[in-house]
C-alpha cells in the first residue's frame, strides 16, 4: 500500500468559497489526544475570523512538521511549492544573507488551509503588513519565563504590564503564548521603522523591570539572567523576528494554542488547557477577543521619549 494511502484518502474542504485537498487527513499530528492533520485543518476553519485577522495581510514565517509534531519542524520563509494562483505573497529582502524570498501573505481563509496541506502547524507573521514591511504597525510584548519561573510570576508580571499600559493610554491584547508565557500586543502607527519600535519595546520593558525588579529582567545575555526571572523579550520587535500568531497552534503533543485571553482571564488562565480540542467551542462561544485591536492604535512617540532619556543615562 502507498504512503498516502497509509493516512486515508485525501478529502476536500469547502473554506471561504474555496476547495482545499488534503491529502494524508489521518495522519496523527498531535499524539496526546491522537488528533489530525484533518483536525488541525477542521481547527483553523473554526477560528477562521480569528486566524484570518491575526495574520491578514502580514508576511508569514511557516513551522512545518511533515510526521506530525512529534517530528522534524522546518522552518519556512519561502512559500512552498505547489501553491493554487490565489495564495498570495510578498517578496521580502534579507540584507545579511543576500537574499530574497516571497513568503505567504494571508489574505482569505483558504490559505490558511492550503498552508495545513502543506503540514503547517504553526503561523509566524511579521509584525508589519506587505503594503510596508518595513514599518511596523504591531508592538508585540512577549513575557517570557526563564526555566525556574513559576507561572504565578508570569502572571504577575503581566499586571505589571497592564498597569503601565494603562498609564500610558495604550490597549494591551493579551494572548497566552501556547508555551510558558504571555504575549501582550498593541497596535501602533506605522511611522517608524524596526529598530524605533524595538527601541520603544526595551523602554517600556526597562519601565516594567523598575516596577518590578524581583521578577524581571531585560538582561540581553542569557547568563545574565536570574534563572528565576522573567525576561521581557524586546527582541521580538526587531525584523524578521516573529512570535506564533494569535490562534497559533503549537507544535507539541497536547496541540495548544497561543489563545487571546481577557485581561480578568490572567489570574486564573492554564495555558495546557487552551488546545485545538477546546478552542473551537470557546471561540464559538466568545468569538474573537482580539477583535477590536485594529481600532485602538497606540502612538509610540511617549516610549521613544523613555527610549532617550535612557540613553542618555546609560
Amino acid at each position: 500500500m502507498g504512503r498516502r494511502d497509509e493516512f486515508g484518502p485525501p478529502v476536500e474542504l469547502e473554506v471561504g468559497g474555496r476547495t482545499v485537498r488534503l491529502t494524508s487527513p489521518e495522519r496523527v499530528y498531535f499524539p496526546a489526544r491522537g488528533e489530525t492533520k484533518l483536525d488541525l485543518a477542521r481547527y483553523y476553519v473554526a477560528v477562521t475570523d480569528g486566524i484570518v485577522r491575526a495574520l491578514r495581510e502580514r508576511p508569514c514565517m511557516l513551522h512545518r512538521f511533515p510526521d506530525g509534531a512529534a517530528g522534524k519542524k522546518v522552518h519556512q520563509k519561502r512559500l512552498p511549492r505547489g501553491a493554487p494562483e490565489w495564495v498570495e505573497t510578498v517578496r521580502l529582502h534579507f540584507p545579511r544573507f543576500g537574499l530574497s524570498a516571497d513568503e505567504l501573505c494571508v489574505t482569505e481563509p483558504a490559505a490558511v488551509v492550503w498552508a495545513v496541506q502543506m503540514s503547517t502547524v504553526e503561523f509566524h507573521p511579521w509584525n508589519s503588513r506587505r503594503a510596508d514591511p518595513e514599518r511596523p504597525d504591531e508592538w508585540r510584548i512577549d513575557i517570557d519565563p526563564m526555566p525556574d519561573a513559576p507561572f504565578a510570576r508570569v502572571r504577575r508580571v503581566a499586571g505589571v504590564v497592564r498597569e503601565v499600559l494603562d498609564e500610558l493610554g495604550a490597549v494591551g491584547w493579551p494572548k497566552t503564548s501556547g508555551g510558558d508565557g504571555i504575549h501582550v500586543y498593541v497596535r501602533v502607527r506605522p511611522d517608524h521603522a524596526h529598530p524605533d519600535v524595538r527601541r520603544a519595546a526595551l523602554a517600556f520593558a526597562r519601565e516594567v523591570e523598575r516596577r518590578a525588579p524581583d521578577d524581571v529582567t531585560t538582561a540581553w545575555w542569557r547568563k545574565d539572567r536570574k534563572p528565576s526571572a522573567v525576561f521581557i523579550d524586546y527582541n521580538q520587535n526587531a525584523r524578521d523576528h516573529t512570535i506564533a500568531s494569535a490562534y497559533s497552534v503549537r507544535g507539541n503533543a497536547e496541540g495548544t494554542v497561543s489563545a487571546p485571553i481577557a485581561w480578568n482571564e490572567v489570574e486564573d488562565v492554564e495555558p495546557g488547557d487552551l488546545t485545538i480540542a477546546t478552542m473551537p467551542a470557546r471561540f464559538a462561544a466568545r468569538g474573537d477577543l482580539h477583535a477590536g485591536i485594529d481600532d485602538a492604535v497606540f502612538d509610540l512617540a511617549p516610549l521613544l521619549e523613555w527610549a532617550d532619556r535612557d540613553e542618555r543615562d546609560e
